[in-house]
């Protein structure tokens, strides 16, 4: 089958011909329909070979869904062609955090080795997936592939961390989503979904400013110098109740703590390598900073839930799998606005 993968540190990734994986006892056996690109992947790939955390090559794509091709002995509860999506950050699934479904925040995979597709272990930027477990599979139930697949991290990665600050968003509170790009824009859909919150878009392009506007964005801010001082001003001086930082740079996450209200919180999801400083004097008193990863079982069915009531869809552009590299070029540059998706067979 073809892949997408990553063989050289420094070098950009490569579609290459590698053996179709058969499921063993217990796993599942997926044909692609089609396979997100992010970030994350591009942060993977910046990092230099000293202390370089994964096996190469590595195939690409936590961000994946499709549909059953083979059944490992033992499985039970899925048939061939059923329509699924991948639940990315796999888990012992025995430890106190997997048995509440956060395998996000399993207490054993480093000690166990375990990897998510794509990060660490073969991804979806492949014709075939190779699934570890049956749990790792939510029914797509009607949902078309190329819509439902950028929310198994795109949309599950921000509605973990909205989640958190629901109770703090009520009528006349402010949210400010920073960066409005694959996570951002589905973060605005989702904050106007599930709360009453006036919401604020910051990003370095004004496209994506367009985009934020498209999406329910009650403000857009040009995320430069003056940023911190604008929302203040559209807050009458008081700050955020929550910020969310999608990018995670050093600018970023000083405009958000810039902009926190006294008792807001500050979420800094992306990777962006930015730190934030927490001391007395250092934030509006009482600020909580967060950084939280991905999201549980139970969210990602979640926010399916949502995009099947058409509160929250993701704008994307598709590409074929031999096309992929030019996607992760596209991105890195910008040029991305929404999410891309891969193709395998289309």
């Amino acid at each position: 089958m073809k892949a997408l993968q990553y063989r050289t540190i420094g070098a950009p990734p490569e579609v290459v011909t590698v053996p179709d994986p058969e499921p063993g006892p217990g796993q599942v056996l997926l044909k692609v329909t089609a396979a997100g690109v992010c970030h994350s992947d591009i942060a993977v790939m910046s990092w230099p070979a000293e202390g370089f955390p994964y096996e190469l090559p590595l195939t690409l794509g936590h961000e994946g869904v499709g549909t059953v091709a083979a059944l490992g002995a033992g499985v039970t509860g899925l048939a061939e062609g059923d329509a699924v999506a991948v639940y990315g950050p796999w888990g012992c699934g025995t430890c106190a955090k997997c048995a509440e479904g956060k395998e996000n925040y399993c207490l054993r995979a480093d000690e166990l080795g375990i990897r998510p597709p794509g990060l660490g272990r073969p991804g979806s930027m492949a014709e075939y997936l190779l699934i570890d477990d049956p749990r790792h599979l939510v029914p797509l139930d009607g949902l078309d592939p190329v819509a439902a697949v950028p929310l198994t991290d795109a949309g599950l990665t921000p509605y973990h961390a909205i989640k958190r600050s629901l109770p703090k968003l009520v009528p006349g509170s402010t949210a400010v989503v920073i960066g409005t790009g694959g996570l951002g824009h589905v973060a605005i859909q989702l904050l106007r979904a599930l709360t009453s919150a006036r919401v604020v878009a910051l990003d370095v392009s004004e496209e994506k400013l367009r985009l934020a506007r498209a999406v329910g964005a009650h403000e857009a801010v040009l995320s430069d110098a003056k940023a911190a001082d604008a929302v203040r001003e559209i807050t009458g001086g008081l700050g955020a109740e929550a910020v969310f930082d999608f990018v995670g740079v050093a600018p970023t996450v000083q405009t958000a703590g810039a902009v926190a209200a006294v008792e807001g919180d500050v979420t800094l999801v992306g990777i962006g390598g930015g730190s934030l400083p927490v001391g007395f004097g250092m934030l509006p008193f009482e600020v909580s900073v967060n950084a939280p990863y991905w999201g549980s079982r139970s969210e990602l069915i979640e926010v399916l839930n949502l995009a099947r009531s058409g509160a929250v869809s993701v704008h994307t552009e598709t590409y074929s799998l031999d096309d992929a590299p030019l996607a992760y070029e596209r991105l890195h540059e910008g040029r991305v606005n929404g999410r891309a998706v891969i193709l395998p067979h289309g």
